[in-house]
């Protein structure tokens, strides 16, 4: 839905694990101000007596204190930083239940499931898991390039090496979002597993070989936001992760704040299924054409913000206008060893996105190595704050020009 602006301020979320606030973006009084919101910005968050239903009654399986009884290791992966999943939220529930089975917490350990991003800090445990599971029980960092062990290829022939203390244990735990994806359509499911706890070589494999294979059978080109059902990325990794035996998968649905709002519990391939029956409803967004400026927020995935660059075709006007990028991630944009800088699928960027006259990416934590995911880092506009960009744009666009916000380009997508 759009909601056409009169009194020309847009405030938008940023610094999701820092602050956590909003940054007000103000407009000259001339010009049109439309804002592009997900349909599902204003649903409310989840209750903790729905939580509570969604782990007694889950999707296509048994409930988590039924099916951990007399179980030895218990793994618990969660996703990383670059996800907005507010994992210590749930994590009390899933702890509730193997208490109830009879598990100790000696047994249990928690594995970042970072696929091929850098590791994580213990401030990023405790922003993740909170301090009270961070002192309480072991918590690891995935590492995609050793201490995988091979567990056979999957049909399509992606050979799979997945973590060993994953493996090494008897009892098996996701927990992440469905949030819209490029390459899977959506998130979640499987995709804890590959790439989330795989090798280098298995996450290429997936990523690389399959994306390939499947853009040569006349699949159409990225983006796939939404393309799920028949996706063979996606499916791919659905198998990887019944081949690892993940048994539970817990998978959050976000509002616009980046609140749970759903929560889907159970088998990872049904209960993702159904997530994501709801998520489709939830992330859309109707583009607004045309515009001589589009301003992106990234929010949920802030070090991540390239995902913006996904949805400027459908908003700027016939011959190009201004990008304007909002990418507010202390950390900076994230360390990809696949696909980032001098990783194995480094491909450098040679010209601004399609459609786009002037590229304006707003942080006060300028990262220049980090603008290469946006396009040559010599063509890109610094700006560390609001009236800087205002100031450029108005400098262009006088007392007239149309313009677009997008609450947070990273979680929403565009009707097919």
């Amino acid at each position: 839905m759009s909601k056409a602006m009169k009194d020309k301020a847009v405030r938008v979320p940023q610094l999701l694990w820092y602050d956590n606030n909003e940054l007000e973006l103000s407009f000259p009084s001339s010009w049109e101000v439309n804002v592009c919101y997900m349909k599902g910005h204003r649903r409310p968050p989840i209750s903790e007596k729905a939580i509570r239903e969604a782990f007694a009654n889950p999707i296509g399986t048994k409930r988590i204190r039924e099916a951990a009884k007399g179980k030895k290791e218990v793994a618990i992966l969660f996703d990383d930083m670059t996800r907005p999943t507010r994992v210590a939220e749930i994590v009390p529930y899933v702890l509730e239940e193997l208490e109830a089975a009879g598990v100790k917490d000696k047994s249990i350990r928690f594995i970042a499931a970072l696929a091929a991003h850098g590791a994580l800090t213990r401030l990023d445990f405790v922003k993740k898991l909170g301090e009270s599971v961070v002192s309480r029980f072991r918590v690891y960092n995935h590492n995609c390039y050793d201490n995988c062990t091979f567990i056979g290829n999957t049909s399509r022939g992606t050979p799979l090496h997945i973590n060993t203390e994953f493996m090494n244990c008897d009892f098996k735990i996701g927990i992440g979002s469905i949030v819209p994806h490029p390459l899977t359509g959506f998130a979640g499911g499987g995709k804890i597993i590959l790439p989330g706890v795989a090798s280098m070589e298995s996450i290429r494999a997936n990523h690389a070989t399959l994306l390939v294979d499947t853009l040569t059978r006349g699949e159409g080109p990225l983006p796939w936001f939404g393309r799920f059902e028949e996706n063979q990325v996606r499916l791919d990794m659905t198998e990887a992760a019944r081949m690892a035996g993940l048994d539970i998968k817990i998978d959050a649905v976000l509002n616009g704040k980046g609140q749970t709002t759903a929560l889907f519990v159970g088998d990872p391939e049904k209960a993702q299924i159904e997530g994501v029956k709801l998520a489709r409803e939830v992330y859309v967004t109707e583009p607004i054409a045309g515009q001589d400026i589009a301003v992106l927020n990234t929010y949920g995935k802030a070090s991540e913000a390239t995902y913006a660059l996904f949805l400027v075709s459908q908003l700027l006007r016939e011959g190009g206008g201004d990008l304007v990028v909002i990418a507010n991630a202390p950390e900076g944009q994230v360390v990809h060893y696949l696909s980032g800088v001098g990783g194995r699928l480094y491909f450098p960027r040679t010209s601004l996105p399609e459609n786009v006259n002037r590229l304006i990416v707003l942080t006060p934590y300028i990262d220049i190595a980090g603008g290469d995911w946006f396009a040559p880092p010599e063509s890109i506009v610094w700006a560390r704050t609001w009236p800087e960009v205002l100031d450029r744009l108005t400098e262009t666009h006088g007392k007239k020009a149309k313009v677009v916000v997008v609450p947070d380009s990273t979680m929403q997508y565009f009707p097919l």
